[in-house]
């Protein structure tokens, strides 16, 4: 039985002239934290895009829990079990933070519980399944450490805490695999601090998560394994002392 998660395998993707993603190929593991990282230009937000459904790629095997699945459109994927964030925050800002989970959850039941006639008339399977929806998102709302701001609007939390929800929110489809865009973008020390420990919370939990970060020094001191992209090809991938070292890596931030 694999111990990978999710297995891309050579990926291409052209946009126009330009060579985005040239044969790149990644696995992460099972529970594990896993982080792709590389100079701007690299490929990484492409690659993060494919793998979520948001861009097509050319070509490519995608295999997620030891299914293939064809990341061609967002919802497929994300039924597939894949829940991303992203790096410009993307919540519902005049609800409250308990109705922007319920959503999640609403997407994960939709098709199994009572639907639109059930809204309507309010029956007594509806109230059932609302109440269960509520009470899971309650439950996501205090794993990610916001539960007290259940019932605040989104706009009107801080940058950190609404980072927490939209974690919160991906977390309520339950996925197979977290996809965090840029966690840590926008964040000041002591912030980047406490997104580290809720990551190593969740992951504790057996939650497998993938980020794409700017941030190497969080990347080196959060992830088991990571992925060096560069000019749309991976030239590293191992444990953190071992992609540090790499020539290949050093040169790709730093020049010859």
């Amino acid at each position: 039985m694999s111990d990978y998660l999710l297995q891309v395998k050579n990926t291409n993707k052209k946009f126009g002239g330009l060579v985005a993603l040239n044969n790149v190929s990644i696995s992460i593991q099972k529970k594990s934290i896993s982080g792709l990282i590389g100079p701007n230009g690299a490929g990484k937000t492409t690659l993060f895009n494919v793998i979520t459904g948001f861009v097509k790629p050319d070509s490519g095997l995608f295999v997620l829990n030891q299914k293939k699945y064809t990341p061609n459109f967002i919802h497929k994927v994300a039924r597939a079990g894949i829940a991303r964030t992203f790096q410009n925050i993307r919540l519902f800002s005049q609800m409250s933070a308990l109705e922007n989970v319920m959503v999640g959850r609403h997407f994960h039941t939709e098709g199994v519980h009572s639907g639109i006639l059930g809204s309507l008339t309010r029956t007594k399977k509806f109230r059932k399944n609302e109440t269960e929806i509520k009470r899971k998102s309650m439950e996501l709302l205090e794993l990610v450490q916001i539960e007290d701001k259940a019932n605040f609007i989104a706009n009107t939390l801080s940058y950190g805490d609404q980072r927490r929800l939209e974690i919160a929110r991906a977390l309520a489809t339950e996925p197979l695999l977290l996809a965090l865009d840029e966690p840590a973008a926008g964040m000041n020390p002591k912030e980047k601090q406490d997104l580290k420990k809720l990551l190593f919370d969740l992951n504790s939990k057996g939650i497998s998560i993938l980020l794409i970060e700017h941030d190497v020094k969080l990347v080196m001191g959060l992830c088991k394994y990571v992925h060096v992209l560069d000019r749309g090809q991976i030239i590293s991938s191992g444990e953190p002392e071992k992609v540090q070292k790499d020539p290949k890596v050093i040169t790709a931030y730093l020049g010859k």
